[in-house]
Order: structure tokens, then sequence, then C-alpha cells
């Protein structure tokens, strides 16, 4: 058995995570420009939401295969994907196109974190652990540093369609590294993967993410959600191997961790989606200033993780977790408060950094904390349901909020979406009659404000679920060799 280079290793796995970081600056950063050229503003959000969805999905199949048949080949199953959804999408001509195409590259993107993230798991200690997973969140620093720059230099001298074939070099860097310097030893289950499970989560979250986002017009969804997800859990119960087995969440870290997470995410997520378009639809300013936003947001995460990541065996999971949580909510009223015309932007830039610190002590904290409540055999899935939860919360969060300002957009049914597309266009909706330009920008506005009142209640409700997260025992891990990284013990 060939032994895994585990400084090459972790550096493959840090280049995937920056390669699916990276997309959500680049993405946000350049999708007024894209709604501008293709049309669909009526779609904006499904762009984002066609992608997690895609990836929300897939997270807990890809924690369970990589719990039956090894962490190696899912994880280059999943870049492969991501890497063709990537060129697929950066193909595309049309938004509908775009939107099928994101699908796939989603597919591929939810075995990214959790699979690499759990290596991680299997690869360090305890004690290093807490630092590794600490150092990996820098990776999101880097991108939220690039990922504005990058994208507003791409659509000004390129065309948007760069924003994607950008992934590429780093996917097939990443690729070549793991299939040479990472090795495990699997011992293969005679185990089934709960295909039923598996379609009813699909269909189950589906049907969810169109109630939400229906606003009134497709809450028929709703009920049908209940009642597959309802059917969902049942099947799991009585499943040999089920996609997320219930009884990981008779643990309350895994419990708790779960609701805070899909909460604070749908708050990171309708911000790093809403504020860009905010910035550069009302208040004028071009793809690099609005997609600047919420670099301090991506920048404070990571070094807040960093430092969690060190002090965490000192604290405890539960300070890092409460504490965290409570900037969060004084980072996102801050922000709401602030996105309105003549605000000052580094007054609005310091609120974001403030809800990235949050963000940075919370998650990291939450996620070593559920790794260190289960054992190999399970840690893949568990740290997959985890992220599970979190993209769910981002899908629903973005999904919820898309429908919020469509529904302000269509009050007025004598001005087209098309106009608003000529809004974020190029000329800035300068061929716009006054009038309507000012309606729709009044619209526009209200379904944003609404929004960002919405990124509050989220923060709020996650501070909550975590003031009732248990003190979990800090036990230190033995190492994992090479040889025996992918094997149950």
């Amino acid at each position: 058995m060939r032994k895994t280079h585990r400084p090459l290793t972790t550096l493959a796995l840090a280049l995937s995570l920056f390669t699916a970081a990276l997309e959500v600056t680049v993405v946000s950063t350049a999708m007024p420009t894209v709604v501008g050229e293709l049309g669909g503003i009526q779609s904006y959000a499904w762009v984002f939401t066609a992608y997690l969805l895609a990836s929300t999905i897939t997270v807990p199949i890809y924690g369970k295969l990589s719990d039956l048949y090894g962490r190696k080949p899912v994880l280059l199953f999943g870049i492969g994907l991501f890497c063709l959804g990537s060129i697929a999408s950066g193909l595309a001509m049309s938004m509908n196109a775009l939107i099928a195409f994101r699908i796939f590259q989603g597919v591929g993107a939810g075995a990214i974190q959790p699979v690499a993230l759990t290596i991680i798991g299997d690869l360090y200690t305890m004690e290093e652990r807490g630092r590794v997973q600490g150092a990996f969140s820098a990776v999101w620093g880097v991108a939220g540093l690039v990922g504005p720059v990058t994208g507003g230099l791409i659509v000004k001298y390129l065309s948007w369609h760069w924003i994607f074939f950008i992934n590429v070099p780093v996917a097939v860097l990443t690729f070549g590294l793991l299939v040479a310097f990472f090795h495990e030893e699997v011992q293969h289950k005679p185990q089934q993967l709960d295909y039923a499970g598996a379609a009813l989560l699909c269909a189950g979250v589906v049907a969810l993410l169109v109630g939400v986002q229906g606003i009134g017009m497709n809450l028929w969804a709703l009920p049908v959600a209940a009642v597959l997800l309802a059917a969902f859990v049942a099947v799991e119960k009585r499943a040999a191997a089920p996609v997320i087995p219930m009884t990981i969440f008779k643990h309350p870290a895994i419990a708790i961790s779960s609701i805070a997470g899909a909460l604070f995410s749908a708050a990171m997520f309708g911000a790093t989606t809403y504020v860009p378009l905010y910035v550069q639809a009302v208040l004028g300013s071009t793809p690099t200033v609005a997609g600047g936003m919420i670099t301090p947001m991506i920048v404070a995460w990571p070094l807040a993780a960093l430092l969690a990541g060190k002090v965490m065996l000192r604290t405890g999971f539960r300070p890092l977790i409460v504490g965290g949580l409570g900037l969060t909510v004084l980072g996102a009223t801050a922000m709401a408060l602030l996105l309105q015309q003549g605000a000052s932007l580094l007054a609005l830039q310091v609120s974001l950094g403030v809800f990235g610190v949050g963000l940075g002590f919370a998650s990291t904290s939450l996620l070593i904390a559920v790794q260190t409540s289960v054992g190999w055999e399970l840690r893949g899935v568990a740290t997959a349901s985890n992220m599970f939860f979190r993209t769910i919360g981002g899908v629903l969060g973005v999904g919820l909020m898309g429908g919020v300002m469509v529904s302000q957009l269509m009050k007025d049914p004598s001005i087209p979406l098309s106009a608003t597309n000529a809004l974020l266009g190029p000329e800035r909706g300068h061929a716009i009659p006054a009038e309507v330009l000012a309606t729709l920008s009044g619209a526009l506005t209200t379904g944003l404000t609404i929004n960002f009142w919405l990124i509050c209640a989220f923060t709020l409700a996650a501070f909550v679920s975590g003031l009732f997260f248990p003190r979990v025992q800090r036990t230190a891990g033995a190492p994992v060799s090479a040889s025996s990284a992918a094997a149950p013990h």
C-alpha cells in the first residue's frame, strides 16, 4: 500500500476548496452583467439556487458513498463533474442553458467540500484538526480577496463567460495531485446506497424550493414537500444503509449544529447574492465595487476561523458558537440599516466584516464539534449531513429572497421584467423612460430591503438555537495512518 503524502494531499484539498470559494465571489460579482446580456431577471435567484440545490441534494449521498467506498474516488468524481459543468456554464448562450449547466456543476461541487473536510478529519488528530480546519478556512479569505477583483476585471476586459472557465486549470491540477499523492485502503462493506431515500430527498427539496420561491404562486408545493420529506424520514429509519442516518440527530450537538448551520447559511448566502446586486443596480456602482462589498465578510471569516481553531481546546466549543452567532446578529442588523442611498460604503464593509468574524467563530466550532461526536465509520456522513443542512439553508434562503424580489418587481403589471434586465445592463437603464425607471428602481429597492431584514431574522434565529448547544467533550483522537485512513476503527 503506497503511503499518502500528507502535505501535498492537504494542498490538493485546499485547492479544491479554493475553486468552490472563488466560484461564490466571482459569480456574485458578475451576475448583474449576465442578466443584462442574457435577460431573465425573474430567474436571477435560480442561477444560484440551481447550483446550491444540486450540491445540497448530493452532499449526503456523497458522504455516504465516501464511507462505503472511500474518499478518493468520490472526490475525484466530483471534481471531474465540476470541471465539465464549469466549461458548459461558460459556453451557455441563454439563461435557461446557464441554469441547466449550473445544476450539472453543482452535482460535482456536492462532493468537494464535505469529502475534502472529511479527509482532513481522517488525516489529522484532534489537536491538529482545529488548527488545520482553521487554516483551511483561510482559503476562503484568499478567494474573497481575489474573487471580486477577478470578477470585475473579467467582466470589464473579457466577458462573463470566463468567470466559469477560470475554474478549469485549478480543477485539473487538484485532480492530478490527488491521483498521485493521496492513497487509502478501503474496507468495502456489503451495503448498498438507499436509492429510495435519495429519490425522496431530491423530490422533497425541489418541492420545498419551488414553494418558498413562489411567494403565493406555488404554495401547493409546500404540502407536497412536507409529504415527501416525511416519507424520506420514514424510509431512512428502516433503511439498512440510509443516506442520512436519523440516529445521529439524537446527539444534541449534531441536531443543533444542523439547525444553526441552516439558518446562518441562509443569511450568508443571502448577503453574497443580494448585496452586490443592491450596490450595483440600486446604488449604481461598478461590478468590482459591488463585489468588494462582501470581501470583508469572506476575509474575516477565515481569519476568525483560524483564531477559533487555536483557542478551541482551551475554551471549548460553546463560547465560540454563542459568541460568533451573536456577532452575526450585530453585523447583519448594521448591514440592513446601512444599505440605503447616501450611506457610507466603508461602514457597510465594516458591518459585513463583523458578520464574517461571527461566521468564522461559529461555523468552525460547529463542524469540529460534529466530527468529534462520531467515529470514523460515521464521520463522512456526519460531516456531509452538517454540510447538507448548511447548503439547504442557503438554497431556501436565496430562493425565498428571490421570490420576494420578483414579487415586488411584478406588482405593477404595466412594467415588463425586460425593463429590469435593461436596468442591470451596461447602459444602466438609460433608454428606459424616467417614470418607469423610478418605479422600477423603487420596487427593486423595496424587495432587496425586505431581504436584508430577512437576513437579520435568520441570524437571530441561529443565535437563539446556539444558546441550546451542549458542552461537548473535547477528546483527542489518535493519529490516522495513511494506510488506515479509510478503515473503520
